[in-house]
């Protein structure tokens, strides 16, 4: 009798099989050595917006802390818990990264809950509309816009809750000491999970663009 749901014994028999044998120089030195990611990245935890297979990347490449909606919340350092918050100060401060990536993607179900704040909360309690609350400004903002569609409307606070986050790191001061000395770089991106196109956001005007890809 195994304790794990079936589809999941047998990806790790394919695991092992495949890329663990044809990478385990790879895995026995990480083991040995530990990690050195150059990257962080900050993605949602949607199963269908990995940034593993996004990005096509190894064991070892990027570390990964993923939660709804992909949202970095201020520094607060008031004793709570903040798994967020824990996963970041420990990828700067003793990881050493030298980019961290904010990346959301198409059809979040984090920011269309912050979209209807009037729906009824999953939980006693509302851990998701608390979480959300992160974004309740700019959610009330474009909310209001009906020139625009309820598609539209999502895409756009999907969009600026990247630019919210990347603003949040910058609260937290061993993100912005490391930024203003040019040791660590910070990145917005969106992931459309229908067509597969990757959007980066333009540092300077915080616009979306398409990266070329030959």
């Amino acid at each position: 009798m195994t304790h794990l749901p079936e589809r999941l014994l047998t990806g790790y028999r394919s695991f092992m099989t495949g890329r663990y044998q044809a990478e385990s120089s790879r895995y026995r030195a990480l083991a040995r050595d530990g990690q050195e990611p150059e990257t962080m990245v900050i993605a949602c935890c949607d199963s269908r917006a990995a940034p593993e297979a996004i990005f096509d990347t190894g064991p070892g490449e990027l570390f990964v802390v993923r939660n709804v909606a992909n949202l970095v919340p201020p520094y607060a350092p008031d004793g709570e818990y903040h798994s967020t918050s824990a996963a970041l100060e420990f990828a700067v401060q003793s990881l050493k990264v030298r980019n961290i990536v904010v990346m959301g993607h198409g059809r979040c179900g984090g920011i269309r809950a912050a979209l209807a704040p009037e729906a009824a909360p999953l939980s006693p309690g509302d851990f998701i509309g608390k979480w959300m609350s992160l974004v309740a400004p700019a959610a009330d903002t474009v909310s209001q816009n009906t020139m625009m569609t309820a598609g539209e409307r999502q895409t756009a606070l999907e969009r600026i809750s990247i630019r919210y986050s990347i603003a949040n790191l910058r609260t937290f001061p061993c993100v912005k000491i490391l930024e203003d000395k040019g040791r660590l770089t910070l990145s917005g991106a969106w992931f459309d999970i229908s067509g597969g196109e990757l959007w980066v956001m333009n540092r300077e005007t915080g616009d979306f663009e398409r990266p070329e890809i030959d």
